[in-house]
């Protein structure tokens, strides 16, 4: 997934759902300030939900991290309001007859933050360090091809060549990774390296403070090749409590924030802040450790499935502006579909099952990050549907760094039985990194799903290249992991957002956010 588009996102994931419900308050039209208004020596601050990892774009694994690295990085493409992938480092490209191989044209106008040219050899640093073993990044899957990586080069000072095994539908998306400086980091190890808490960027603010656990700082970079924004400074400030976002927003210390689904009627009316709904690529899951023999045997998450009534879940959290979920995607993607397994609520049959399975007695505890309100409500209303079946669900609510350091643990088995944690995803369907048997212990599949059949759909999905063929591959796919359960998807969120009057120049509402072109955000006095 673009980082460009997880930083966008990531903004969204702690501010998801509300309540629809009966208007009880007189709803107000959005008032959105004029560009002639703006002060161009103004503050913006933005609520983050969790602290913040790293600032290193091939090692940050949180969207809390990608919010601000959004900010300070750019790749080579980008994602417009459409959803398009457009350019950005990269001015133009172009794509060989058989697909493997990819010239990109750059931008000549670019500078990094410290004043140093901007070059092709930046970018072959940063995809061949992605792919390099010794560095500790995630994304290493999302440039190999059939165990093959993806071959960079530079051909002279501004263009830049990939050399792709086979044709690989995602690899547009993927170009859009954000670069990192080869002339600061070429000599370090960047898996420990000072960059990564104060690094240096293209984009369109440069770092500028990180106090942890509280906030950091960017300010402006002047020299930003597509204009200069329009913002002095942006506030990254953290917050993990969802309510305590919201009595920020509205004492004006943060100028956006997620509305709850008590509060919606009540925000909608008052004066001060607009408030946003919109489509969002994220689901929310209930996810096992498939390490643990608790869970190893697929009947007894097929019985917890049928044991959970996901429509009362919904309701009662949301009232309205999310629905149920059953499939590793989002209604809003192309991919989406729902021809899958849903386990309708039957505790019957949930005992039924547990019962063939052999369990007498079932325990585990639930991970839910603190300040998610949403996710700490639904882990209680599992916890109580979850015993009408004879099921003991214990809940640990944990600081979000601490949560990520035990799922992300690159040394397996990892401690923990089962999470209550959601995915934002990205305009490709490709979700190698997600469920491929290869991506566990050091990838996101940190449940350790293995199903041979999956593996092989993966593959064959991101190197098929049409579109209406990809789309009956993933449906297969969803089709076998909702069959398998090693999630049980929860809900598919509305993201319902809360904003300043004082803020202006945000994007159309939709899926990649409000604040896709951030240099063009302005505040008034």
């Amino acid at each position: 997934m673009p980082k460009r588009l997880i930083a966008i996102l990531a903004l969204l994931v702690f501010l998801i759902g509300c309540s629809a419900g009966p208007r009880e308050h007189k709803e107000k039209a959005i008032n959105l300030p004029d560009p002639s208004q703006a002060d161009l020596e103004g503050r913006l601050v933005l609520g983050l939900g969790g602290g913040v990892s790293v600032l290193n774009p091939i090692l940050s694994t949180d969207t809390t991290s990608s919010a601000v690295e959004g900010t300070i990085f750019s790749g080579m493409t980008k994602v417009n309001e459409k959803l398009e992938i457009v350019p950005d480092l990269a001015k133009s490209w172009e794509v060989s007859p058989d697909g493997k191989t990819w010239t990109f044209a750059l931008r000549r106008d670019v500078t990094w933050h410290d004043g140093h040219p901007f070059t092709a050899e930046d970018v072959v640093f940063t995809f061949n360090s992605i792919l390099n073993p010794k560095i500790n990044s995630v994304r290493r899957s999302d440039y190999i091809i059939d165990g093959e990586p993806i071959k960079f080069k530079a051909l002279d000072k501004y263009t830049v060549q990939a050399v792709l095994p086979k044709p690989f539908a995602p690899f547009l998306v993927r170009s859009g990774m954000s670069i990192i400086p080869k002339h600061i980091l070429s000599d370090k190890d960047i898996n420990r390296a000072q960059f990564n808490r104060k690094p240096i960027g293209t984009g369109p603010f440069k770092f500028s403070k990180w106090v942890s656990g509280d906030h950091i700082k960017v300010v402006r970079n002047d020299d930003y090749y597509l204009g200069k924004p329009m913002l002095a400074e942006i506030i990254f400030k953290v917050i993990p409590d969802e309510n305590a976002r919201l009595v920020a927003l509205e004492a004006g210390e943060i100028d956006e924030a997620g509305i709850p689904p008590k509060d919606y009627k009540r925000m909608k009316a008052l004066d001060g802040i607009n408030v946003f709904e919109f489509d969002a690529l994220t689901y929310a899951y209930l996810g096992f450790n498939l390490a643990n023999p608790k869970f190893a045997d697929k009947r007894v998450r097929q019985a917890l499935a049928y044991a959970i009534n996901k429509d009362q879940l919904v309701k009662i959290i949301f009232k309205g502006l999310a629905s149920p979920a059953y499939a590793p995607s989002a209604p809003v993607s192309w991919a989406y579909s729902d021809e899958v397994a849903k386990y309708p609520y039957d505790p019957d049959k949930a005992r039924g099952l547990l019962k063939e399975a052999g369990v007498d007695k079932l325990e585990f505890t639930m991970l839910v990050n603190q300040g998610n309100k949403e996710r700490e409500k639904a882990a209680i209303i599992l916890q109580q549907q979850l015993k009408k079946v004879g099921v003991k669900a214990k809940i640990r609510v944990m600081e979000w760094s601490a949560l990520l350091k035990i799922v992300n643990d690159p040394t397996p088995p990892k401690d923990f039985e089962a999470v209550v944690l959601g995915w934002s995803l990205g305009l490709d369907p490709d979700s190698f990194s997600i469920w491929h048997s290869s991506q566990y212990p050091r990838g996101f599949n940190f449940i350790d799903y293995d199903n041979p059949e999956v593996d092989r759909l993966l593959v064959l999905g991101r190197t098929t290249m049409d579109k209406n063929e990809r789309k009956k591959i993933y449906a297969k796919i969803y089709k076998l992991v909702a069959f398998d359960q090693p999630y049980i998807f929860l809900w598919y969120p509305k993201a319902v957002v809360g904003v300043s009057e004082r803020v202006g120049g945000l994007s159309k509402p939709g899926p990649a956010g409000l604040f896709l072109n951030i240099h063009k955000v302005f505040v008034t006095p």
